[in-house]
């Protein structure tokens, strides 16, 4: 089972930042950052297309995160500014090989059953 390798995770006061990383190992078409909090279901926090030419953010951190790649390190990547304690969780690196067309444009999905590839998780806790 391909295993991806998160690194970044911590504990950070409100206002703060955090830059989380995963090792990709592959060249995935759909790579991506979820998160889960005790209680909760795990949710899509920001997803996209290896080209760039999409990307996807839950609304609750748009403006404050930031995903890329790192293509010459083969690094996904997901920056955080001015985090809440709301934003405190596992967060999780997902990657798949399957994308869609919508008609205009190729595109990611970003459910967790559309992401067979993760990696362990990593802590971020958030004190306000």
């Amino acid at each position: 089972q391909v295993q991806l390798a998160e690194s970044g995770g911590g504990s950070v006061q409100a206002g703060g930042s955090l830059r989380l990383s995963c090792e990709l190992h592959h060249e995935y078409i759909c790579m991506g950052w979820f998160r889960q909090s005790p209680g909760k279901e795990r949710e899509a926090v920001a997803i996209m297309l290896t080209t760039g030419e999409y990307t996807y953010y839950t609304e609750a951190v748009k403006g404050r995160f930031a995903v890329s790649r790192e293509n010459a390190k083969n690094t996904l990547t997901l920056k955080m500014d001015n985090l809440k304690a709301e934003d405190t969780a596992i967060y999780y690196c997902a990657a798949g090989e399957r994308y869609y067309w919508n008609g205009s444009m190729s595109y990611c999905r970003s459910g967790p059953t559309d992401f067979p590839y993760w990696g362990q998780g990593t802590q971020v806790t958030v004190s306000s």
